[in-house]
């Protein structure tokens, strides 16, 4: 049974590792101030935050993103939703593996914020204001890690449904993680390169946690086949 541990977390480290080359080479430009990154991300929040200011509804619309999709309430249905699974009895181990996951990405990604310490936007005429450092976006990481891990964890439940809720679901979660990125940069609180970051990271995470809890076999087969299994 150790063995079995063992070799799933050598796994998820190697995972993980692999994973997370990209985000640390875009972590690595924004440290290093690389100049067309630089460029392009100043002059988009520029053109987006004329957009809003330019818009009062838009901007209202914006804000009401903002608030829906802080991390508390975000993590505050995903956990509930782990529970839910997780009574049900079935699934036990993968809801408990879901949650564990979700609660140590939130904290590695807000420790991500603290080794690159990016500063905010500056804006001469700022529509929004957040605290903290800015990449990796806190709101697109969070929204694009719990909505994926959900889906993982719900997919043994969901396969038994139609084809066309399944991908009404996908589609649906796909477009939340869209909207929460156009949202900071819209409301001029992070970078593109920040909410972009904040997503690959997402990805990284709960692929390389995936890995090591079902081992790369399983991870190539549901690949392939669009259908993760449970036999844990």
């Amino acid at each position: 049974m150790r063995a079995l541990v063992a070799r799933r977390v050598l796994r998820g480290a190697v995972a993980a590792v692999l994973a997370g080359l990209p985000v640390a080479l875009l972590a690595l430009l924004v440290r290093e101030k690389f100049r067309p990154l630089i460029s392009f991300d100043d002059n988009a929040i520029r053109a987006a935050t004329d957009v809003t200011r330019a818009h009062p509804g838009l901007l209202r619309t914006l804000l009401v993103v903002q608030e829906v999709m802080q991390p508390r309430y975000v993590y505050a249905v995903a956990f509930l939703v782990a529970f839910l699974v997780w009574r049900a009895g079935t699934w036990r181990m993968r809801a408990v593996w879901a949650a564990v996951t979700m609660l140590v990405g939130w904290n590695l990604a807000f420790l991500a914020k603290l080794v690159v310490q990016r500063a905010r936007p500056v804006v001469s005429d700022p529509v929004s204001h957040a605290p903290g450092y800015s990449f990796p976006s806190g709101h697109a990481f969070n929204a694009a890690f719990a909505l994926l891990m959900l889906l993982i964890l719900t997919w043994p439940i969901l396969r038994e449904r139609s084809r066309a809720l399944r991908l009404g679901l996908v589609a649906g979660a796909s477009l939340v993680v869209v909207v929460t990125c156009l949202d900071r940069v819209f409301l001029g609180v992070h970078f593109p390169s920040d909410v972009v970051g904040g997503v690959i990271l997402a990805l990284a995470m709960a692929g390389a946690s995936w890995a090591g809890y079902r081992g790369p076999r399983q991870v190539a087969e549901q690949v392939a086949h669009a259908v993760p299994t449970e036999r844990s």
